[in-house]
Formats: structure tokens, C-alpha cells, sequence
């Protein structure tokens, strides 16, 4: 999908245990949802502090840290493979199938 994404965040909010160093700078990791209806302010995209998969296997709850809108989009979904991970047969793009 193409799109742009304006969200807005609280830094001071940003836990500072989960900063990671990387060789090019500070970097800081997120998840971020965009959903289908919009809040009392116009908004429909919510980020959250990434989990580790044992957060996520320990049902820990998510950390809200900000919010936004979408403003921009192409009207596809896509969804994108990381090189480095093993490869699972993907469903059909127009199967309507959801993968959870």
C-alpha cells in the first residue's frame, strides 16, 4: 500500500529501556494500527510500543503512545516479506482471508 501516515507522539512517554542502539544512530520501535473507523477527533491510526514475542506470549498489555490519521492512500494493501525470515506460502491477495 502506498500511503501517508500523520501521527504525533509524547517522547517523554517513551520508555528509555526500549531505545536501541544501532550502528547509524537511536532508534526506537513501534507498531502501528490503522483502523477502519475514525475516533470523536478524526483519527484512525493508534501506536503502540513494540513487543518482544514473549511480551506478546505472556498476553503483557500494550503501551499506547500515540495517535494520528491517515491522509494519504492508494487503496492497496500489501504485505511486505522480511528477507531474512522464512518464507511461508502467502494467501491470495483476493481470498478475503484474514491472517490471524
Amino acid at each position: 500500500m502506498a500511503g501517508l501516515l500523520s501521527v504525533s507522539i509524547n517522547v517523554a512517554d517513551l520508555p528509555k529501556e526500549k531505545f536501541v542502539q544501532g550502528k547509524k544512530g537511536t532508534y526506537y520501535n513501534f507498531t502501528i494500527s490503522v483502523n477502519d473507523d475514525t475516533n470523536q477527533f478524526g483519527q484512525n491510526v493508534s501506536l503502540f510500543d513494540s513487543q518482544t514475542k514473549e511480551e506478546r506470549e505472556a498476553k503483557k498489555a500494550k503501551t499506547y503512545i500515540g495517535n494520528g490519521k491517515v491522509v494519504w492512500t492508494d487503496g492497496k494493501m500489501t504485505t511486505v516479506v522480511r528477507e531474512d525470515a522464512p518464507q511461508e506460502a502467502a494467501p491470495a491477495a483476493d481470498s478475503g482471508d484474514l491472517p490471524f
